[in-house]
């Protein structure tokens, strides 16, 4: 069988799990990371609408930050809901 066509990224992983850089975590620490996972999972999609000129400008501090737009709203939202951030009006 042919060796399949790698991209350049799917190469680098190869390459660094054959220089042994990959390591196998405990089973208490997969289930750690299961359960953070699952308290994380989105499963509600919602529909809203805004302002378009406040929608480009949340656009464009999320792409400074280096994010999609819509992580950054629901990490946000995330942190609203856990009392880590405080809306002052």
């Amino acid at each position: 069988m042919k060796d399949p066509k790698l991209t350049k990224y799917e190469k680098d992983i190869l390459d660094s799990i054959e220089r042994g850089e990959w390591k196998s975590v405990s089973k208490d620490e997969k289930n750690r990371l299961v359960d953070i996972f699952k308290a994380n999972q989105k499963d509600r999609m919602i529909s809203i609408r805004v302002n378009s000129s406040d929608l480009e400008r949340f656009k464009s501090k999320a792409e400074k930050a280096g994010i999609p737009y819509q992580t950054l709203l629901v990490s946000l939202m995330k942190r609203f809901v856990e009392g880590k951030v405080k809306l002052e009006i």
